[in-house]
């Protein structure tokens, strides 16, 4: 026993030690510069978030109906199971066994030799052929001497506990998108009702132009002018009625059901957006965002998983232990204490010659470790860029949205205006034509300011971690 002793203690002093080197950490301001003071937005669940009954609807419908959703949740299946696998490795592994077996031994052997002359019952000799029957309990174990099943057995449970936070992230996006297609969709929408106005309003200045031209008022040119217009106008609104479509079926798609039209709120896109909002501490980002979660998590996975290819460099203890009745006639199988038989074994297994092989698992525990130590810091440093870049887009979509709205008051009677004067032979079908394209563009210009507000708005939401809260009962 001693000796066994020396020779594990000789192989664990062999084993490598650790190469993992410090990774520079990445260091980020405690706070965002231009947020409110208070608690982070992504702290507030979407049903709060999202004031809009239709929208609201849509979310839950998806997190019931999302095939991305439902994958994820699968996902996290598999790694409890591997978990689950894994804890039992620790345990000892019993089995009811049964065997039957006929054997014969060479004469010239040493059980061949002793059978021939020994009596297997009072008077009857071990026959030639011996029938060999079996059935008992056999258990095996291998004893956590280092510590490698515990090792693994932790691994795994850190990868559970990632593919629930990835399980996170995935409502997270989805969340964000549905969000995003329906603000376009109510922007289409109102772009739609614009462009039908004006085309409206085009088709009767057109017909007032073939008027003016037949009193003699107006030339072909005005005319042609005003038909191109309108039919620039009219293929607008085939192109945007287009998007409307796709984007109602991209809705249906991440909703997971069959195309079918959008209920939506028309007055979304009117209600005020705050130009910045709380974005809590930086630290604060750490446990709202299920993307630096899910690397932390991968990260003490990947560190288990090195100990446990550390581990691999020592010996292994193991027992083996059977329990059973053994006899070689049906009749004598089940007689007590005759035929019980048992055994108990022990053995230390330590590696040798394959010690290059378990050097190189170590070696490639190690670079995967770095890799999850690179990817955290990776993820740390993308969240609090992708905040600092969401205040400021929030804070600038809402002064675009001020400037559009001025475009938008100031063209807003140039065209009844320039429409009066040229009725009244002081302006030009070129003023009439200009105004028309500028009240179109200039409202145009606003709906697309407003939708691209409550966009970033939606955006930082995500990027501070929102949309997952009061989710998933995981």
């Amino acid at each position: 026993m001693t000796r066994w002793v020396a020779i594990a203690a000789t192989l664990a002093a062999c084993a490598p030690a650790s190469t993992i080197k410090d990774v520079r950490a990445v260091t980020v301001p405690t706070d965002f510069a231009g947020s409110l003071a208070g608690p982070s937005l992504g702290e507030v669940d979407w049903h709060t978030f999202f004031a809009d009954d239709n929208l609201r609807a849509l979310i839950s419908e998806a997190l019931n109906g999302s095939f991305d959703v439902h994958i994820a949740l699968q996902r996290i299946e598999v790694a409890r199971a591997a978990a689950s696998q894994a804890g039992g490795a620790r345990l000892p592994t019993v089995a009811l066994g049964t065997s039957a077996a006929v054997r014969k031994y060479g004469l010239y052997t040493m059980d061949g030799a002793g059978n021939a002359s020994t009596d297997i019952t009072p008077g009857r000799r071990v026959p030639e052929h011996l029938p060999d029957l079996y059935v008992g309990l056999q258990a095996s174990w291998e004893a956590d001497v280092w510590g490698r099943l515990s090792q693994l057995h932790e691994a795994a449970r850190a990868q559970y506990l990632a593919s629930v936070e990835g399980a996170k992230l995935v409502v997270t996006r989805l969340v964000a998108d549905i969000g995003a297609r329906y603000v376009e969709l109510l922007a289409l929408d109102r772009i739609d009702e614009i462009v039908l106005q004006s085309q409206e309003r085009q088709e009767q200045a057109l017909e007032m132009m073939r008027l003016e031209k037949q009193a003699g008022r107006a030339n072909e040119l005005a005319v042609q002018q005003l038909a191109v217009q309108l039919s620039s106008t009219r293929t607008l609104r085939i192109e945007n009625q287009q998007r409307i479509v796709e984007l109602e079926n991209e809705l249906n798609l991440l909703v997971g059901r069959p195309p079918q039209p959008i209920a939506r709120t028309r007055d979304m896109l009117d209600r005020p957006v705050p130009a910045t909002v709380s974005a809590g501490l930086s630290s604060a980002l750490l446990q709202n965002r299920p993307d630096i979660k899910v690397a932390e998590l991968e990260l003490s996975a990947t560190r288990a998983d090195v100990a446990a290819a550390r581990a691999a460099f020592f010996p292994r203890l193991t027992l083996s232990a059977s329990v059973g009745y053994q006899a070689f006639d049906p009749r004598f199988l089940l007689r007590t204490p005759e035929s019980i038989a048992y055994s108990l074994v022990g053995g230390l297994v330590a590696p040798l010659v394959n010690r290059r092989g378990i050097q190189a698992a170590f070696q490639a525990a190690e670079a995967t470790q770095l890799q999850a130590m690179y990817s955290y810091q990776r993820a740390i440093l993308t969240g609090y860029v992708e905040v600092v870049t969401g205040l400021k887009a929030l804070a600038s979509a809402s002064e675009i949205v001020v400037e559009n709205q001025h475009k938008r008051d100031a063209a807003g009677g140039s065209v009844d205006a320039a429409d009066a004067l040229f009725r009244a032979g002081k302006a030009t079908y070129l003023d009439v034509l200009l105004a028309q394209q500028a009240t179109l563009d200039a409202e145009v210009s606003l709906i697309h300011a407003r939708r691209q507000q409550h966009l970033m708005l939606i955006r930082l939401y995500r990027a501070l971690g929102g949309g997952w809260r009061g989710t998933l009962a995981i």
